[in-house]
């Protein structure tokens, strides 16, 4: 074999011809694609979080009726929203229906009443009430019902004066009703918020 003798010289040195850049590889750029765009759905779910709880914590929150003392307002197995930021910026009036922490005691009513209540405010405070017969008496006049309720009566509403910054509920269904007839005034500050609207059944769906 006869050597090339212009192997070695630089003048004749073999040269590329391809002018094609390399190519870059796609890949680590949709890595961080994928990565940013996983960002933006954690901070997007964690916002919705924050975001509910907020909600739920201040503003609204749905409730369950587990009981027929609301009947014939609320039925058992409706859902309500609970406006909470109505009570900030506003105040509690006769025949509002109220949710609120269930008084201690309430036991009285049995052992397995649930932590929240739901009833209508019947006295606000410095009323004084009393009851015969079917009637209601605040402040020696009898009460303007214009809501729909069950009757009789049932319970005696004694001689009472609502306590400062205290409420005297009572559920709808007057002789089916476990309320301040048998636990007394509810706190203010036990009051977690103002019903305002029957999110379901679909059938019932509508303001309150």
């Amino acid at each position: 074999m006869v050597p090339d003798e212009n192997a070695d010289d630089p003048m004749t040195a073999t040269v590329a011809t391809d002018d094609t850049p390399p190519s870059e590889d796609p890949k680590p750029q949709k890595v961080r694609s994928g990565r940013r765009a996983l960002l933006e759905w954690v901070i997007i779910v964690v916002l919705a979080v924050v975001v509910s709880l907020v909600m739920r914590a201040y503003v609204l929150q749905t409730f369950f009726i587990p009981s027929g003392s609301m009947e014939p307002t609320l039925l058992v197995g409706d859902r309500v929203m609970v406006s909470k930021i109505s009570l900030d910026f506003g105040s509690i009036h006769r025949g509002d229906i109220l949710v609120f922490k269930a008084p201690k005691s309430a036991s009285i009513c049995g052992p397995n009443e649930p932590e929240d209540f739901v009833k209508r405010v019947i006295g606000l405070p410095g009323d004084h009430l009393s009851s015969k017969g079917n009637t209601i008496y605040v402040n020696n006049k009898p009460l303007k019902i214009t809501w729909t309720h069950y009757e009789p009566l049932g319970k005696a509403i004694g001689n009472v004066t609502v306590p400062k910054n205290s409420y005297f509920m009572m559920g709808d269904n007057y002789p089916d009703s476990c309320d301040s007839r048998y636990w007394g005034s509810v706190p203010r500050s036990d009051v977690i918020g103002r019903v305002f609207v029957r999110i379901w059944p679909l059938s019932r769906i509508g303001f309150i």
